[in-house]
């Protein structure tokens, strides 16, 4: 039997509301980082830029690490079987391993390189060779906590990743302001404690999982076929991802062509959208949860029911968000930017953006939904076909001058495009497979 409204809104919150706050401790982190190098000096800080910029992305295409996961446990926890789902977590563990390792070597070795491609002065890239190699130690860690997150996600807990991501940012504060200023590490310092600060906190989160797997007698050792079925599920994601990513870079690289002011006004503009971004992004988490769930338990009726209430809810928070975004801007915008001619320019994308986010919030949420269906294939064709769209789309306001404003409507039809591909797909049962596996 379906479960009501009141009981699927319970449901949503219950795992969307600390997979927020989990979300939001990451940027806090980096912005803590960027206050505290920031008193170090001009280059240490755009060190901090361009090498923190290659470590994110290095770290953000591993992120299916945590979805592909979640939605593998979930399904297994949906059909009953917990020691499979645990087993199922662990093999995500050892490949989240294997790839930390991977990463980290490469890192280290061509960290030189890597910084020279953004062509800093010489001191600036001293400083960003010396952070991205002391920060590639905790890649390993980094990726742990991706897949951790991802089992306890798929395991509908979402609270014990919020207080180790908390606790993991109070913690990188606090070892910063210790070994930057108190050992005089300088930027060193910083790299090292929010390394070590994030190896805690998949230390913590994977010691959760094996505690779990043990109790209900899981294997703990490498499964080579298991292994290689992560891998392999994870494929799709890292395109979809990629693809993603591809657009937003893309958009940037437009921005930059238009003039200072413009890509000024741009920059704030989306750090606002992304921060919006993570509360959309934390019903999409509730999202995969609960549709893994769901059809793994073979409960297709509940799955379409769960998912049009989540879009709901993904509207609803979009129109909220926009409604915010536009409303409240003179008092947040004043934090940014002094300069009138800046200002001016962000309030006219910010329309634009809020007009948007409606949209926004149902493509988040049916991204969460399919990724927790396992739909990853579908995903990463649409994402390719969205992207061959909107480059041109984009390209077209450099080629034709046509201001930053064009740009962010061409931006707002990239997420247009991608809300068509997937309403449509939700719309057929093709992504509603069940089953412990699909």
């Amino acid at each position: 039997m379906p479960l009501t409204w009141k009981t699927q809104d319970r449901e949503i919150l219950r795992l969307a509301v600390p997979a927020f706050f989990a979300l939001v401790s990451e940027p806090l982190m980096l912005l803590a980082d960027s206050a505290i190098v920031g008193h170090l000096g001009t280059p240490q800080l755009a060190a901090l830029g361009v090498a923190g910029t290659i470590l994110q992305t290095l770290v953000g295409i591993c992120v299916f690490l945590a979805y592909g996961t979640t939605s593998a446990v979930a399904r297994r926890i949906g059909a009953g079987d917990h020691k499979g789902a645990l087993a199922q977590g662990i093999d995500g563990l050892w490949l989240a391993l294997l790839l930390g390792v991977v990463l980290a070597v490469a890192g280290l070795l061509f960290a030189p390189l890597a910084i020279a491609g953004f062509h800093p002065s010489p001191d600036v890239a001293d400083y960003a060779v010396t952070y991205l190699r002391i920060s590639c130690l905790g890649i390993p860690s980094m990726l742990l906590l991706l897949a951790a997150t991802g089992v306890l996600r798929g395991l509908q807990d979402t609270k014990t990743p919020m207080v180790v991501a908390v606790s993991a940012n109070l913690a990188n504060i606090a070892l910063n302001f210790l070994l930057v200023y108190g050992l005089d590490l300088n930027i060193a310092g910083s790299a090292l404690g929010t390394a070590i600060a994030q190896t805690a906190a998949g230390a913590a989160l994977v010691v959760v999982v094996v505690r779990g797997a043990r109790r209900d007698g899981a294997k703990l050792r490498p499964d080579r076929p298991g292994i290689l079925a992560s891998a392999h599920a994870g494929v799709p994601l890292v395109v979809r991802t990629l693809t993603l990513r591809v657009a937003i870079v893309l958009t940037t690289f437009v921005a930059t062509s238009l003039g200072t002011t413009s890509v000024a006004a741009h920059q704030v503009a989306f750090t606002l959208w992304s921060f919006l971004a993570l509360a959309l992004d934390a019903i999409a988490i509730a999202a995969q949860a609960l549709t893994g769930r769901s059809l793994g338990a073979g409960d297709v009726v509940g799955t379409r029911a769960i998912t049009r209430r989540m879009m709901w809810w993904g509207l609803a928070s979009g129109v909220v968000g926009g409604l915010a975004l536009w409303g409240l801007r003179d008092l947040y915008v004043p934090l940014f930017t002094k300069d009138p001619e800046v200002r001016h320019t962000l309030a006219a994308i910010l329309l634009v953006a809020a007009i948007w986010q409606p949209v926004n919030g149902v493509v988040f949420v049916l991204d969460g939904v399919l990724i927790g269906a396992g739909d990853g294939p579908y995903l990463a064709v649409a994402g390719i076909i969205a992207l061959l769209l909107f480059a041109p789309l984009a390209l077209s306001v450099q080629w034709f001058d046509r201001g930053i404003v064009a740009l962010w409507w061409a931006f707002g039809g990239y997420m247009l495009l991608r809300f068509l591909t997937l309403t449509l797909r939700e719309r057929r049962d093709g992504w509603l497979v069940t089953g412990a596996v699909r």
